[in-house]
Formats: C-alpha cells, structure tokens, sequence
C-alpha cells in the first residue's frame, strides 16, 4: 500500500499531550506505523557523556502513531488524504480541497 504521510509533510496532532501542535516529519517507520515529528513530542533523554558527545539530558523527539497526525492543507486544517490517478502517474491529495499534494 502506497504511504500516505511521508518524509516532510506537514502534519497536524490530532489526540495526545502535544493535540493541535503542528510540524513536519522527519522519518517515518511504516513497519511499527510511527512517524517523528520534529519539535512534538519530546522526551528527555539521559546519555552519557563520551569523546564525540557532551552528554546529560538531551531532548528528544519520540515517534508518534500515524493514527494520530493529519496533514495539513493549504487553509490549515487537518485533512485526510486520498489517491487518484492524474494522467499515468498516482498522486496523493487532500480530501478536504481536493489539492494534489
């Protein structure tokens, strides 16, 4: 199945501590259906401190559930998003404008 968040989106958190936060994606992980979002959901880290790296406590941005975040459209809101088939090629859009994304 094709991916319908991928690297870069802007997406939307839709339930949990960081709700109607916005940021961009910064990998995603289709296997566990997690994605990190830069700047949402961080957690502090304790690493210990080696030649390369200062250590202490590092925060860190976690994975979050794919079921959790919602791209954005070109108004701002959340959006679902959809496939068709524009010529040869598949392309991804927003269900809520119907923009090709």
């Amino acid at each position: 199945m094709a991916a319908k968040l991928k690297k870069g989106d802007k997406v939307i958190v839709l339930t949990g501590k960081d709700k109607g936060k916005t940021g961009e994606i910064t990998s995603v992980n289709p296997k566990d259906n997690k994605a990190v979002v830069d700047g949402l959901n961080i957690a502090i880290r304790h690493t210990k401190q080696s030649q390369t790296s200062q250590g202490g406590r590092l925060p860190k941005a976690m994975p979050i559930d794919l079921s959790n975040l919602a791209i954005v459209d070109k108004n701002g809101k959340p959006s679902r998003v959809g496939f068709r088939v524009e010529g040869d090629k598949k392309v991804r859009f927003a269900k809520t404008t119907g923009d090709a994304i």
